[in-house]
C-alpha cells in the first residue's frame, strides 16, 4: 500500500493540467469558486473531469433521508471526476468547495480522451492514479467490513497522519491540522458523531492522542506515521 500515498503525494495538476500541453494551452481557463459553492451536483451530467489548482473540494453524497455523506476531501493537485474518463454518464455523488479561494482547473472528457490517446505517459499517469484510488476505496471498504470502529479511527488517523502531519520538534509528537469535522471523519470510517467522540476521548485517556479542533496530536511514545 506505501506505494499508494507515494503516488497521492504527488501534484497531479502539475503533471496532468492541460495548460502543461501547447496544444491546449491557449483556450484552457480556471474557474473560481467560494466555499459552499458547487462545482457539479449528483445527476448532473459527467462530461469533465477536474484538477484543483488551490484550495479544497469535498465529495460526497446524499442518503435518501437526505443526510450528507462525506467520501472525501481533497485538496491542492488532486484530481476528481474521474470517473467521466470512464464511461460515467450522470455523476453519483456532488463536489463543493469548502474554501474561499478554490481554483479548480476543468477538462472536457473529449480533451482529455485526446492527451491520453496522443500522449502515451499522460494516459498511464491517468489510468495509474485511477488504479490507485480503486485501491485506497477497497482498502477502506475491507476496514468496514472486517475492523471495529477502534481499529477503523486509528487507522484513518494514520491516514492524516501521511496527509496533513508534521513532526513537531519541540514534543516529538506528530501533528494533523486537518479538514475534517467529526461528523466528517464518521462517514469516512462509517461509523456515528457521537461515537467519533467517545473514541477520541477514549484515546485521550489511553495518552495515544490529544485534539482539539481540527488538531489532533498523536503522542510521540505510541506515534506510528
Amino acid at each position: 500500500m506505501n506505494s499508494i500515498w507515494v503516488f497521492e503525494e504527488v501534484n497531479l495538476f502539475n503533471l496532468l493540467c492541460p495548460h502543461k500541453f501547447k496544444t491546449y494551452a491557449a483556450c484552457h481557463t480556471f474557474d473560481d469558486y467560494k466555499k459552499t459553492d458547487y462545482i457539479y451536483f449528483e445527476d448532473d451530467a459527467a462530461n469533465k473531469v477536474y484538477l484543483i489548482e488551490k484550495g479544497k473540494v469535498k465529495i460526497g453524497y446524499y442518503n435518501e433521508d437526505g443526510s450528507e455523506v462525506v467520501k472525501s476531501i481533497l485538496s491542492k493537485g488532486d484530481l476528481f471526476g474521474e470517473k467521466a474518463i470512464l464511461g460515467e454518464e450522470k455523476r453519483d455523488e456532488f463536489a463543493q468547495s469548502i474554501d474561499n479561494t478554490t481554483s479548480i482547473c476543468p477538462v472536457s472528457v473529449d480533451t482529455m480522451h485526446e492527451l491520453m490517446r496522443d500522449n502515451k505517459t499522460f494516459g498511464l499517469r491517468i489510468y495509474k492514479f485511477i488504479g490507485f484510488k480503486f485501491k485506497k476505496l477497497e482498502r477502506r471498504l475491507q476496514l468496514l467490513l472486517f475492523k471495529d470502529s477502534k481499529t477503523r479511527l486509528i487507522e484513518f488517523l494514520d491516514e492524516l497522519c501521511e496527509d496533513y502531519g508534521y513532526n513537531c520538534e519541540k514534543t516529538g509528537d506528530h501533528v494533523i491540522r486537518h479538514p475534517y469535522t467529526q461528523k466528517d471523519m464518521a462517514s469516512l470510517i462509517g461509523t456515528s458523531r457521537p461515537t467519533i467522540n467517545i473514541l477520541l476521548n477514549e484515546l485521550k485517556e489511553e495518552n495515544y492522542l490529544n485534539f482539539n479542533g481540527k488538531e489532533i496530536r498523536i503522542l510521540k511514545r505510541v506515534a506510528s506515521c
